[in-house]
């Protein structure tokens, strides 16, 4: 069924609530790799529950899938599941995200880009609680085969790696039993645990899920360029430009930019430095 646009942005926005506690929070951290070594401080911070600091990205786990499957039933929105690919990630902090809550969670097609033979929904998810905003999410979702509804093409810009050397470059290991661990988080997509369904999908074996990779980088930046101070970041989007197999080295190449923005290039290490995470900025306050 073709898309019909101006239904889907007309549309109403869909509302949940959603709670969180610290359990919730520490298993995030966890599936990202956090508490090794299991005695630093440094990576305490993110899994004792009496000094807890929460990542931004968790604001992309707090309210399950949820959102995302309310994006893709949308009015004016049918889809098969199987064309649909997550292309972009971006998470704006109003204040920083108590270590458990509850909040008020609504999601809307925020735009539909007609890029010809396949389209672009960007899902915007927004939390408020009882003090106000809280975060915005914006998912980024490439539907193959849905273009040619007449619809506008959307932004071509590009964030440009600087021509330069890296201001600082930074390895973060991936666990062998990191994407089993990290879809408790909500994600049972077998893509990520089963190696039989992998290899359907033409992948030698399960891959990481992109939001842990997302997530990761995130962690790195924050230890090394904000000496662990979550509070500072106010917005970090990312490009998902290729895969992460559990068991390799994530390497985090960033340029300090003005304006307190830091630019990451994201790559697998083992792969010749294949590219993962790209158009990624993190902007702090």
């Amino acid at each position: 069924m073709p898309i019909n646009a101006d239904e889907a942005l007309a549309a109403k926005p869909s509302t949940s609530r959603v709670d969180w506690t610290h359990k919730d929070v520490q298993l995030y951290h966890l599936g990202l790799g956090a508490g090794a070594p299991a005695t630093d401080p440094a990576e305490l911070r993110y899994l004792l529950e009496d000094r807890l600091a929460v990542l931004p990205s968790f604001a992309t786990v707090a309210g399950g899938r949820m959102g995302l499957v309310s994006g893709l039933s949308a009015p004016g929105i049918e889809v098969d599941l199987m064309a649909v690919l997550h292309g972009g990630q971006r998470v704006r902090l109003h204040r920083p995200i108590p270590a458990q809550g509850s909040a008020e969670q609504t999601s809307r097609v925020a735009a539909l880009y007609d890029k010809g033979r396949s389209a672009v929904l960007v899902l915007r998810t927004e939390a408020a609680d009882d003090d106000g905003p809280l975060w915005s999410c914006d998912t980024e979702l490439f539907l193959r085969g849905e273009g040619g509804f007449g619809g506008d093409r959307g932004p071509s810009a590009r964030l440009e790696t600087p021509d330069r050397e890296p201001d600082r470059v930074l390895e973060t290991p991936v666990r062998e039993d990191q994407a089993l661990l990290y879809r408790l988080n909500g994600d049972w997509n077998p893509l990520h645990a089963d190696p039989e369904f992998a290899a359907l999908a033409g992948f030698d074996r399960p891959i990481l899920h992109g939001l842990c990779t997302y997530g990761m980088a995130l962690k790195a930046v924050v230890d090394a360029e904000l000496d662990g101070d979550v509070t500072r970041v106010a917005d970090y989007r990312a490009r998902f430009a290729g895969v992460v197999y559990p068991g390799e080295t994530l390497r985090v190449r960033l340029w300090r930019e003005p304006e307190h923005r830091t630019r990451i290039l994201v790559t697998a290490v083992e792969r010749d430095d294949a590219v993962v995470l790209s158009d990624t900025e993190v902007v702090t306050r």
